[in-house]
């Protein structure tokens, strides 16, 4: 420690603006409703609430690509809803569940950042902050829980209070108390991910995104997908194989060449690429 002295700040000599909270990013909403093809709502409530949902998940795919072009994931507000908005690109549950705060904050919900963490087929929990979801309120102060970011999933929001069986086009889904106040959302019986009700800051999330960014643990960095629902069932896109599930059939086909890729990025989901992207982990290990 060093020996010189000095003097402890006056309180009275400080700006009072120095301790105020910044102040909430405020989107282009007539924009970002433009890119999900949606209306601006009259009132914010739960009807509103869900054709926003099921629009967002319409127009912004839940993708990967930003780890496989070698562009940063940066958790900010305003450089997310540019990337999703101004650049028409969709994320991962980080990205475009952060944006669909905003754009709902915007139009007058109350919405709460909360944590999860992914149930795998073999019932194995991934680590904290594996998982972005929304806590949304209505103005009737009904909750509601929001996920755009979670790939295949329900279309609609899921009433966070509810215990018995939710229908929705993704399926039966169920949200269940467990024994230490942790939700577990259920569909089709099986658990999806474990979700504490506790709301967080972005901030909090920045070691979940760096870990599946990097980590051989993660499959994102292992495979490329670029995935949309679409009105007769979802296009999903990995690597060059482009698969398509029209109601209730799948059906799978190997793309032909850098341009047919390129082109099925622009046409399906609206993605202008100047280069393809390549697969992060492959990468590295080419070049030991």
């Amino acid at each position: 420690m060093s020996d010189d002295v000095m003097d402890a700040p006056d309180p009275t000599d400080s700006d009072p603006t120095d301790s105020a909270p910044a102040a909430p990013f405020l989107p282009d909403v007539d924009a970002y409703l433009a890119r999900i093809g949606a209306r601006r709502p009259v009132r914010a409530d739960a009807a509103a609430l869900r054709e926003l949902h099921v629009r967002h998940l319409l127009s912004v795919p839940f993708e990967n690509l930003s780890i496989h072009l070698g562009e940063d994931i940066v958790l900010d507000e305003k450089a997310l809803v540019d990337k999703v908005v101004g650049d028409r690109r969709g994320g991962f549950c980080y990205e475009i569940n952060t944006t669909f705060a905003v754009l709902l904050r915007a139009l007058g919900y109350r919405v709460s950042l909360l944590q999860a963490r992914v149930v795998d087929p073999e019932g194995r929990l991934g680590i904290p902050y594996d998982h972005m979801a929304l806590l949304v309120e209505t103005a009737d102060e009904e909750r509601w829980l929001a996920d755009v970011g979670f790939g295949d999933h329900s279309h609609y929001p899921l009433a966070l209070d509810e215990r018995g069986d939710q229908e929705d086009p993704g399926g039966r889904f169920r949200v269940q108390e467990l024994a230490d106040g942790d939700l577990e959302v259920l569909r089709d019986g099986k658990p999806q991910y474990r979700l504490e009700v506790r709301p967080r800051g972005l901030a909090d999330f920045t070691a979940g995104a760096w870990y599946h960014r990097t980590s051989p643990d993660s499959h994102f960095p292992r495979s490329l997908i670029c995935s949309l629902l679409t009105e007769e069932g979802r296009i999903t896109l990995s690597g060059r194989k482009l698969i398509t599930r029209t109601h209730g059939e799948r059906v799978e086909r190997v793309l032909d060449g850098d341009e047919e890729v390129r082109g099925a990025y622009r046409e399906l989901f609206g993605i202008v690429l100047d280069e393809l992207p390549v697969v992060a982990h492959d990468a590295v290990e080419r070049n030991r």
